[in-house]
């Protein structure tokens, strides 16, 4: 058999930059480009520096409404 060289192969997952200093993603630590950004983001996360904002007025819907009783 002979090979067609004219087929393309769709990568698996789009190029994209790394998240932490741009460079080119590489496959073994994507999306990020080494082992030291992946680190860095993995740190950020164990201190807690992401975090989702949430107001204290927000209603939960989980607990329900508490009434007084006589």
């Amino acid at each position: 058999m002979t090979g067609d060289s004219g087929a393309q192969v769709m990568p698996l997952r789009p190029k994209r930059p790394c998240p932490e200093c741009g460079r080119p993603s590489a496959r073994d630590t994507y999306p990020f480009c080494s082992k030291r950004c992946k680190d860095i983001d993995l740190n950020r996360w164990l201190k807690g520096a992401y975090v989702i904002p949430v107001r204290d007025d927000e209603d939960d819907g989980d607990t329900p409404p508490v009434t007084e009783r006589e």
